[in-house]
């Protein structure tokens, strides 16, 4: 009998697993627009970059924060475009590849903003918010080297 149990169990949490990787992902929710009126980033980690790391102009810290998102592991451009000024990837875990989604989107009134938060669950385990550190210190080792 407890064999089955545990059988059952694993069986269940391959299921999970398979679910995370293969549910379809619909980039028309994802690609938030962080401008909109109501939008709110409940349930995320949301920031508009400093004059500094946007040395330049907007449209062109998105184009290197582009290079940077790509060079991620695991993460792909589901939305937008850099000419569009709003782009959205999804950055998936290593082992489980739980998807992590992440929207950058240049606001007339406040420059580059960034929008990270994950598909499932209700906590992250800090995950998003260190990609965005990661990928504003990378922005400002890229200005450091221009």
């Amino acid at each position: 009998m407890t064999g089955w149990i545990v059988l059952l169990a694993l069986a269940a949490l391959v299921a999970g697993a398979a679910w995370v990787r293969l549910a379809p992902v619909d980039p028309a929710r994802w690609h938030a627009d962080l401008g909109a009126p109501g939008f709110s980033p409940d349930g995320g980690v949301f920031v508009c970059l400093a004059p500094d790391q946007q040395a330049g102009d907007p449209a062109g810290t998105l184009a290197r924060l582009e290079v940077i998102a790509r060079a991620t592991p695991r993460t792909e451009q589901i939305a937008g475009s850099v000419g569009e000024g709003h782009v959205t990837w999804m950055t998936r875990s290593r082992l489980v590849g739980f998807p992590d989604f992440t929207t950058a989107q240049i606001l007339p009134d406040r420059g580059l903003c960034l929008f990270a938060r994950q598909r499932f669950g209700s906590y992250d385990w800090g995950v998003n918010a260190k990609r965005l550190e990661d990928w504003q210190a990378a922005l400002l080792a890229a200005e450091g080297s221009g």
